[in-house]
């Protein structure tokens, strides 16, 4: 005789008649419920997707081209500079992000959740507010748009409205906040910890951020500031998150909030 008490989970009904000699399923077993793991980038085991110090080498390199490019074009194309070196960052930041992407896809990076919209809204007024409080007297009640003899320039849509709403949001965001802070944070996690890497990774983003906006004018210390205080929220919003769209819609509110100022202030100017 057996020590092993009987478990009424391994009961086996017998054999009837009806089964054709099989013996019928446990009687009272238990179902176990498959528990569904839920991966992002953020975690050390996630399987696969993942961009290594190569991609992030390869990503440096091909935006220090479109920023050295964008300069020759600017200095040496006379009228037509700007709207060339424009381009000309715009494709090396394009380019980046596709073969970032092409190389591996960080599992839930490009989730949306309707808690995103919530927090570009917020997050971008009080980004706008903060910009206003930090010009102080020194700078007019409203920002001014590009004019021509009193009217809008006939190029003011294509070279600052859609920039600001499509270009910079889209463009900016997938390179800082995508493919640089992701892979700095996932190059040092591992051996810095999920803390230590997330505020490296954050501080990396809005430093080159800010950079690459001194590349491409005049950047006083309060445009530096405000510059680097929207790279640190974007990039908090995504490491919080694991998603780039809060981050994207951020941007789009900030740079909205300025048009719908600039064309107020040139309509009561």
């Amino acid at each position: 005789m057996s020590d092993k008490n009987p478990n009424q989970n391994d009961v086996v009904v017998a054999a009837s008649p009806d089964s054709g000699g099989q013996a019928l399923p446990r009687v009272g077993a238990p179902r176990r419920r498959r528990e569904r793991q839920v991966w992002d980038w953020r975690l050390s085991r996630t399987p696969g997707r993942t961009w290594d110090p190569q991609v992030l080498a390869v990503s440096l390199v091909v935006l220090g081209a479109g920023v050295f490019g964008g300069g020759i074009a600017n200095r040496f194309l006379g009228t037509a500079g700007p709207v060339v070196s424009s381009w000309v960052l715009w494709v090396s930041m394009a380019v980046v992000v596709a073969l970032a992407f092409v190389s591996a896809r960080p599992r839930g990076l490009l989730k949306i959740r309707s808690i995103d919209l919530l927090w570009g809204v917020a997050l971008g007024t009080a980004l706008r507010l903060v910009q206003g409080w930090l010009s102080g007297a020194d700078h007019n009640a409203f920002p001014s748009p590009a004019t021509l003899d009193g009217q809008l320039g006939a190029d003011w849509w294509l070279q600052q409205a859609l920039p600001a709403v499509v270009v910079a949001p889209l463009l900016e965001e997938f390179v800082f906040r995508g493919v640089i802070l992701v892979a700095v944070f996932q190059i040092l996690r591992r051996g810095l910890g999920p803390a230590a890497a997330g505020a490296t990774a954050l501080l990396v983003s809005a430093a080159a951020f800010v950079l690459l906006h001194g590349m491409a004018g005049v950047v006083t210390l309060v445009d530096g500031i405000q510059l680097f205080a929207i790279g640190a929220v974007c990039a908090l919003v995504v490491l919080l998150s694991g998603r780039i769209w809060g981050a994207v819609l951020v941007h789009l509110v900030y740079n909205l909030t300025y048009l719908a100022l600039a064309l107020t202030g040139f309509v009561l100017s």
